[in-house]
């Protein structure tokens, strides 16, 4: 019994080991669900749409305005009130426009220094990547500009939000005149 009946109790002990079920592994431990943001340069807020680039201005000009409008008109159904809110909403989008300008701005501006850079050195593929990068932000900007331009003179998908806002304002109106007018029997 000596020397190999060690050895015949070590595989009987290795044996149990292996009948054992393993332990359960959950599955956070090894999948990722939530996609972390954007670790560079934070330019993805929480809904995925860039913060700064000209999906984030269509973003904003894609909203649904007319239930913000009827909503409001609910609340304070004023003449005045409405003037007020489309004034603010007039705001919001210049703001929103001059943080797309000057985001794709200060972009041209550093990818004109690192074409410069990239071409002292000889990097003709790299410098033509970024001239493609600039050409596609110099597009962008020509987008954003004649959108403002177009909101300024009261038309274009600028203005859309303005309309949008109004009818839902004006149907709020009219669903308070026939709640408390037409619905009274005489």
């Amino acid at each position: 019994m000596g020397l190999f009946s060690f050895f015949n109790n070590r595989n009987e002990k290795v044996n149990e080991t292996e009948r054992q079920p393993l332990p359960e592994i959950p599955e956070h431990v090894f999948v990722e669900k939530d996609k972390p943001a954007d670790a560079t340069n934070g330019e993805k807020n929480g809904s995925g749409i860039p913060e700064n680039g000209i999906y984030f201005l269509f973003n904003f000009l894609e909203k649904n305005y007319e239930g913000k409008g009827y909503d409001d008109a609910l609340v304070n159904p004023d003449n005045t009130h409405l003037e007020q809110n489309i004034s603010a909403l007039k705001n919001d989008l210049e703001r929103t426009i001059r943080k797309v300008k000057t985001f794709y701005e200060d972009f041209i501006r550093k990818t004109d220094f690192h074409i410069n850079s990239r071409k002292r050195s000889g990097m003709i593929d790299i410098v033509e990547e970024l001239t493609v990068e600039k050409e596609t932000a110099e597009n962008h900007i020509k987008q954003v500009i004649v959108i403002e331009e177009e909101a300024t003179a009261n038309k274009g998908i600028g203005h859309g939000i303005i309309l949008s806002y109004t009818r839902g304002f004006r149907n709020g109106l009219a669903a308070i005149s026939h709640h408390s007018i037409m619905k009274k029997n005489f």
